[in-house]
């Protein structure tokens, strides 16, 4: 398609989220949280008391979501579930359901909606690989597991919640496991994607290193 993608790949606190929201607002793009989309629908179930590895009831669930995205807030059934779904026990759902083949399925032209003029950041962990393996660019952001367990330990402490690092880095390293041993769809670095260690490094310098990617590919067009 003519309409530009940048994927941000990468394991749970990378930075990709934040490096992706920034790129789209300069650039004036779209942007994708697709993790969110997964911990509506994992807080949609435990609200609902939906039995997480009930696959059909999750698809028929993810199937009515009143979901929608105002920048960086979160809304479900009209009402801003932002902070809710970041929660530890919201991402550890997410990652739960995450696994399932028929609910990516069900979940995925929804995420492909949101390639819209003059373009897209995506974020997540499969964006470049499946759900738009013709993005212009992409990148696979990592970082060593302690120095995300800090970034989400601060992350919860900011915004007032409880948080426990070493249990978020028992967390991440779980989740780490079985993002990369799913069938469906698991994460992992695109052979054409740009792997950039983001330890250590600025959130400055991780945009641009992604402008400068964007610049080169659009050059080439």
């Amino acid at each position: 398609m003519s309409i530009p993608v940048i994927a941000i790949d990468g394991p749970s606190a990378s930075g990709k989220g934040t490096i992706a929201a920034i790129v789209a607002q300069r650039l004036g793009f779209h942007y994708l949280d697709s993790g969110a989309i997964y911990r509506v629908t994992a807080y949609a179930a435990l609200k609902q008391k939906i039995d997480l590895a009930d696959e059909p009831a999750l698809v028929e669930l993810a199937g009515r979501l009143d979901l929608r995205f105002d920048g960086a807030e979160v809304y479900l059934d009209g009402r801003p579930v932002g902070d809710a779904i970041r929660t530890e026990e919201a991402g550890r759902a997410a990652s739960t359901i995450a696994v399932l083949p028929r609910l990516r399925e069900a979940l995925l032209a929804r995420q492909r909606a949101f390639r819209q003029a003059p373009g897209l950041a995506a974020d997540g962990r499969d964006m470049g690989t499946v759900v738009f393996p013709d993005a212009r660019v992409k990148v696979f952001l990592t970082a060593s597991a302690e120095e995300r367990a800090n970034r989400r330990y601060k992350q919860l402490i900011e915004k007032g919640l409880s948080a426990n690092l070493s249990r978020i880095l028992q967390d991440l390293q779980e989740r780490d496991a079985r993002d990369a041993a799913r069938t469906a769809a698991p994460m992992q670095h695109a052979p054409d994607a740009v792997l950039i260690d983001t330890t250590g490094m600025t959130i400055a310098a991780v945009v641009q290193r992604v402008f400068d990617l964007f610049s080169q590919a659009q050059g080439k067009t």
